[in-house]
């Protein structure tokens, strides 16, 4: 269900058109002036955007501007009474989906609002991109929001959630999550839910930095300062002054490096390095690590003192794997992308697929997920895509389910035959049995066994490393 923002500062007609979306299965808020449009746009989720050209505090085109500079997907409908072609192809120019003219058809209006509805979803465009000068594409276009889809699995409810509460805060936060969850596109929703919105956002990998070169990736350095510092140059801190730094594996970086980050952190002030001038610094700092930082101090690797002030509140980003009812959902996010990408016209998935897509363990999360469907969508000359063009790992998994072709998976090791030993033998007896019941379907098997299916991949993977490392 779409959820629509009505702006119009006739407030007869703003609740009257409410209403009547309303009757017509679309969820919707409506504002009277620009300002308070824009508070509530930034407040919360929209889907389309109805706005009056002319408002009491702006005009339809000022609103229209900042909604697509804070979240350039949105859909904008202008309501104009002035439809004259320029005023049209001015408003479309400047990024509008189409607008409708004053006095307000209730047809007209439902119309243009399916348009935009299937330009969103990939069967349509909007009828009007033509006369604008669009560039059109054979495939399918460009996704709504070209960097990330909000979930509707209660997991990713939860992480929004409190993405949203810690946003507008001047808080550091720690994102945890496995690799491939998209730590780094969280860490940039963050900044857009936040007033350092129209400041940078820039981002570092912290395990790529060398212990000789970190203080001048971070902090930046003069000429000549030491041996190939032919230039001045900016480090990432001073990028992103005004804005936010995200640091990525931030648990990777080397102890010293950690002392003169807490320091720049407590002071709010940097040099660069070699250089003498102090420079302020007003930044938020978003870090994020798939190590437990808490467990890295207390290993001598992570300064504790460092940890407590990143740790000014944290968010666990949930695997893949743990948000089921996401995954159909990026599956076509990610399939349009690559249709775009790719200039092509693919339809969907086989059921197959789709099934085969639910029950995997995704141990790349959604890194792994969009690669999958990226080289799908490339082998693909078929409507549907199905499981031929599907990486081997996926449809053919050694281990377990190869186990019955494997004699030497059959056991694990008799050097220990402790009691220990005797209990994990049978634990692995009975998995491997049930798998081989249900035809190596996971989803089956944790049911009869009585656990989640979390613990179930848990288990096969102990299973599988004790193997590997007697072997």
């Amino acid at each position: 269900m779409s959820r629509i923002l009505v702006i119009d500062d006739d407030m007869d007609m703003c609740v009257l058109l409410s209403k009547f979306l309303q009757r017509k299965g679309f969820e919707t808020e409506t504002a009277y002036t620009g300002n308070s449009g824009l508070s509530k746009f930034k407040e919360s989720h929209f889907d389309i955007v109805l706005c009056d050209f002319r408002l009491g505090d702006k005009e339809g085109h000022e609103v229209l501007r900042e909604i697509k500079t804070f979240k350039p997907a949105t859909t904008v409908i202008i309501i104009t009474g002035y439809s004259d072609i320029k005023t049209a192809v001015d408003i479309i120019k400047q990024g509008a989906f189409d607008y409708i003219a004053k006095p307000l058809i209730p047809d007209e209006v439902l119309n243009v609002i399916k348009k935009s509805q299937e330009y969103i979803s990939g069967s349509g465009r909007p009828a009007s991109s033509s006369d604008a000068g669009s560039v059109k594409h054979k495939g399918k276009p460009a996704p709504a929001n070209d960097e990330y889809l909000i979930g509707k699995d209660p997991a990713t409810k939860e992480l929004y959630k409190q993405i949203k509460l810690v946003a507008p805060t001047p808080y550091s936060v720690i994102l945890y999550g496995e690799s491939g969850t998209g730590k780094e596109v969280i860490g940039k929703t963050i900044h857009q839910y936040s007033n350092r919105a129209g400041k940078p956002f820039i981002a570092l990998d912290c395990g790529t930095l060398s212990k000789e070169l970190a203080g001048s990736e971070l902090f930046g350095h003069v000429k000549g300062s030491f041996t190939g510092a032919i230039t001045d140059k900016e480090g990432h801190f001073e990028m992103a002054n005004g804005g936010t730094i995200f640091l990525d594996e931030v648990a990777n970086l080397p102890i010293d490096v950690q002392a003169a980050l807490l320091r720049v952190i407590q002071e709010r002030k940097f040099k660069r390095v070699g250089g003498t001038k102090e420079m302020n610094l007003d930044i938020r700092i978003i870090v994020a690590s798939n190590e437990d930082l808490q467990d890295g101090y207390r290993k001598g690797k992570f300064r504790e003192d460092l940890f407590h002030r990143f740790n000014e509140f944290s968010i666990y980003i949930p695997a893949l794997r743990d948000r089921k009812e996401d995954i159909l959902l990026f599956a076509d996010f990610f399939l349009q992308k690559a249709c775009y990408e790719l200039d092509k016209n693919i339809e969907g998935f086989d059921d197959e697929v789709l099934q085969l897509f639910i029950q995997y363990a995704w141990p790349g999360n959604l890194r792994e997920f969009r690669n999958v469907i990226r080289r799908a969508a490339l082998l693909t000359s078929t409507p549907f895509i199905n499981l031929s063009v599907l990486p081997n790992e996926m449809t053919q998994p050694v281990s377990f389910g190869e186990a019955s072709k494997e004699p030497h998976f059959h056991t694990l090791s008799t050097k220990k035959p402790d009691l220990k030993g005797a209990a994990s033998q049978a634990e692995y007896e009975t998995i491997l049995n049930v798998l081989k019941q249900v035809n190596y379907n996971k989803t089956k098997a944790a049911e009869i066994l009585k656990i989640d299916r979390k613990t179930l991949y848990n288990k096969i993977r102990d299973y599988e490393s004790l193997k590997i490392a007697e072997e």
